[in-house]
C-alpha cells in the first residue's frame, strides 16, 4: 500500500490490506485468535464484500473498506447499538465534505446521501458458551469513487455526487476520529443521546415506508426508534416493534 499511511488514534491497531476477500472475515478471524479491542481491518479492494444477508458486494478500489473488532460488555441487542453508533460517526466524518447535499440515516446500518445509498454497514458476532457477546466486528462500505449497479436501493458515490476531495486514508482517519468519540459516549451514557442524534438525521421517519422482513413484508409509517434501536411501525392494526429487516420507501 503506497502512500502516507493513516494516522489513526491510539485505540486502533490497523492491519492493513491491498487486496483481501473480505475485511469482516479477516477481522472475524484475528478475534477468534484473541486479537484485541480496537483491531481495525482496512482494504483498498476486496474480491469477495457481502451485505445484509450474504448479498455480494462490489468492492473495486477507490472506496473506503474497513471492519473493526469491539469486545463489548453487553447484551446481543445493545451490541447492534454499534451500527447507530458507526452511522453517526460516519456521518460527522462525512458531513464537512458534503454540505449542501442531504445526508440521512436508513434504518438500520446505512447512510444515504440525496436519497441514495452511499455507505452500508454490517455487523457480525460471536457468542460464548454462556450466550455473553465474545465479539462484535463492524464492516463499513464507503462509496467514494465507485457506486455498484443494479442494487435493490439505489447507490450513489462521493464521485457520482462531484465530491472530489475525500480520500479512503483520508475518510478513514475521519471516521475513527469520530468513531472514538461516539463509542466513548455510547459507553458513557447508553444509547439515549445516540438514538437522539441519528433520529435528527433519519431518513423516512414519520413517512409510510415498507420493511421487509425474512419471510415478510410490513406496511406502515416510521414512527419512531425505540430505546433499544428497534423500529416502531405504525400500521392499521396499531403499533409493531421490528427489531430486524430492511426498510423502503412505500410503493
Amino acid at each position: 500500500m503506497t502512500g502516507v499511511p493513516p494516522v489513526l488514534p491510539d485505540f486502533y491497531r490497523l492491519i492493513r490490506c491491498e487486496t483481501i476477500g473480505s475485511t469482516n472475515d479477516e477481522a472475524k478471524r484475528l478475534a477468534q485468535a484473541g486479537a484485541p479491542e480496537g483491531t481495525l481491518v482496512w482494504a483498498l479492494e476486496q474480491t469477495a464484500g457481502r451485505g445484509r444477508r450474504g448479498r455480494p458486494w462490489q468492492s473495486p478500489p477507490g472506496n473506503l473498506y474497513l471492519s473493526l473488532l469491539l469486545r463489548p460488555a453487553a447484551s446481543a441487542a445493545q451490541a447492534a447499538q454499534l451500527g447507530f453508533v458507526a452511522a453517526l460517526a460516519l456521518g460527522d466524518a462525512l458531513a464537512p465534505s458534503v454540505a449542501g447535499h442531504a445526508l440521512r440515516f436508513k434504518w438500520p446500518n446505512d447512510v444515504l446521501l440525496d436519497g441514495s445509498k452511499i455507505a452500508g454497514i454490517l455487523l457480525e458476532s460471536e457468542t460464548t458458551a454462556s450466550g455473553e457477546i465474545g465479539f462484535v466486528v463492524i464492516g463499513l462500505g464507503a462509496n467514494i469513487a465507485f457506486a455498484p449497479s443494479g442494487t435493490e436501493f439505489p447507490a450513489t458515490s462521493l464521485a457520482a455526487a462531484r465530491i472530489s476531495a475525500v480520500t479512503p486514508s483520508g475518510l478513514l482517519e475521519a471516521f475513527t476520529r469520530q468513531f472514538e468519540r461516539w463509542h466513548r459516549r455510547w459507553l458513557a451514557e447508553g444509547f439515549a443521546p445516540v438514538r437522539s442524534a441519528w433520529l435528527a438525521r433519519a431518513g423516512g421517519l414519520g413517512e409510510a415506508v415498507q420493511v421487509r422482513l425474512e419471510r415478510a413484508t410490513l406496511s406502515g409509517r416510521f414512527l419512531d426508534l425505540d430505546e433499544e434501536g428497534a423500529l416502531l411501525l405504525e400500521g392499521q392494526d396499531g403499533c409493531r416493534r421490528v427489531a430486524a429487516g430492511e426498510i423502503f420507501p412505500a410503493a
